[in-house]
């Protein structure tokens, strides 16, 4: 097989950008001058509006690239080994106790110090 994929061409991306940014400001003022109205509606209209805004935003090259690194990133955490639930349990007791330890030392070393310095100053 000598299929050829083609790279994708992106066309007025700053033109996008600048739609993305305007969309962006729409619910923010539009937030703001209708912020009489129920709460529900206006989530509603952001999150439309922010649906449209990312719609746009993925359809320049930067956004393009940052969509494919996302799909990336999601096949690697497919192949993290992740921890048992006993192993995370006695990792997490093992972090405690020792920050329980840590906090006794320096707790020691603090009043030590502070002693010495009472002596010092009088």
């Amino acid at each position: 097989m000598n299929a050829k994929a083609e790279p994708v061409e992106f066309r007025f991306d700053a033109l996008k950008w600048v739609l993305v940014l305007a969309l962006v400001a729409v619910g923010v003022v539009g937030n703001s001058y209708f912020a009489e109205q129920a709460l529900l509606y206006r989530v509603l209209g952001l999150v439309a509006l922010g649906a449209v805004a990312l719609f746009v935003a993925v359809n320049t090259a930067k956004g393009h690239g940052f969509y494919s690194l996302l799909q990336e990133s999601l096949v690697e955490v497919r192949k993290v080994v992740w921890p048992t639930r006993q192993e995370t349990n006695q990792t997490t007791l093992i972090v405690v106790a020792v920050v329980i330890v840590m906090g006794f030392i320096l707790w020691l070393l603090d009043t030590f110090l502070g002693w010495l310095a009472s002596l010092i100053i009088g």
